[in-house]
């Protein structure tokens, strides 16, 4: 049935409420979703609602109610018509994608699963001791693909053992077991399967993105581009005080050498003087041509004090342009991906 057809059948009055009470929430919250509530019992839908109240806002309805509703709405949020199959709910939120993502993963809890279900991954046996008495109970494992064993008076399991591989069919001699070690091996929540928001759809599996690592990778390229810019000489917000910074460091390397008058480099001046002026005193043989306090003076030791004191001036500039870099690096990169991602 096409969206025109929808629109202009006649349909009973309490249809047509719910039609506008859909319509009413998709049109008054800035994201809207489509979740997947199959399996979960009515009691743990109230309480996973409740939960949601006040960030987010779940309601169940019939499918053709829902998919009307998205038509009527139209804007582009009709495209979440693709995902209204099966047990499905509708969920709206103020909250962007990620964070409505983020929100419903994190309330998802563990439950047994029942014979006949589908494994949502593989069920593992993990190993060690069961603490359950010795009996028929390790028959039972070891039917069902356990490694199990007899040991010290109780029923271990010697390695951990694949019962159910991904996508395979629970038996009920599997369900029994798992649920006798009080294994639960699904979770149940609310399944998010596509976002409308800010006119655009957004999949679960473009949702599923891990932040830190998602944040780390941002940081570096932040962090690339800024030693980039400060290596080209390219100057902006970020990479401004390192520039300078690194400028004045190579001018106090430059400046005593260039022998540049400025008082910034005085004492370095002076201290330049005063050791060449040692360097050449040693090298006159007649100490009475020299002033008293330059007589005996040895020029090994002065210019290796010089050398020292040139190390020195050109050590503490690198270290206060590194210590500029390092600032610029921890200030760039990531700043408001927590909002991008609801933390």
């Amino acid at each position: 049935m096409s969206a025109e057809e929808r629109t202009t059948e006649t349909i009973p009055q309490w249809k047509q409420e719910e039609v506008d009470a859909l319509v009413e929430v998709i049109e008054s919250y800035d994201s809207v979703g489509i979740v997947k509530v199959t399996g979960i019992p009515s009691r743990q839908l109230q309480e996973m609602r409740r939960e949601l109240y006040g960030t987010a806002e779940l309601r169940i309805s019939r499918n053709t109610l829902l998919s009307r509703a998205l038509d009527e709405v139209d804007e582009g949020v009709e495209q979440l018509n693709d995902y209204v199959a099966g047990e499905v709910g509708l969920i709206a939120t103020d909250d962007n994608p990620f964070g409505l993502y983020k929100e419903l993963e994190a309330s998802k809890t563990p439950a047994p699963i029942n014979a006949g279900e589908v494994a949502p991954n593989d069920i593992v046996i993990p190993e060690g001791d069961t603490g359950i008495d010795p009996g028929p109970f390790v028959g039972e494992l070891q039917q069902i693909g356990a490694n199990a064993r007899i040991q010290e008076g109780s029923i271990k399991v010697l390695e951990d053992s694949v019962v159910v591989e991904e996508g395979d069919v629970v038996s009920s001699d599997v369900a029994n077991v798992l649920s006798e070690l009080g294994i639960e091996p699904k979770e149940v929540g609310l399944d998010l399967r596509a976002v409308f928001s800010d006119g655009v759809l957004f999949e679960s599996d473009e949702l599923a993105i891990d932040v830190e690592e998602y944040r780390a990778d941002i940081q570096s390229a932040a962090a690339g581009a800024f030693n980039l810019s400060v290596n080209a000489v390219i100057p902006n917000a970020q990479s401004l005080p390192a520039l300078v910074s690194k400028a004045s460091g190579e001018a106090k390397s430059v400046g005593p050498q260039a022998a540049i008058e400025s008082p910034d480099l005085m004492d370095d001046l002076v201290s330049k003087a005063d050791s060449q002026v040692r360097a050449i005193a040693a090298q006159i043989e007649d100490e009475e041509a020299l002033p008293e306090e330059l007589r005996g003076v040895e020029a090994p030791a002065e210019t290796a004090e010089e050398t020292e004191e040139e190390t020195e001036a050109e050590e503490e500039a690198e270290e206060e342009e590194e210590a500029a870099e390092e600032e610029e690096e921890e200030s760039s990169g990531a700043e408001g991906l927590g909002d991008m991602f609801g933390d």
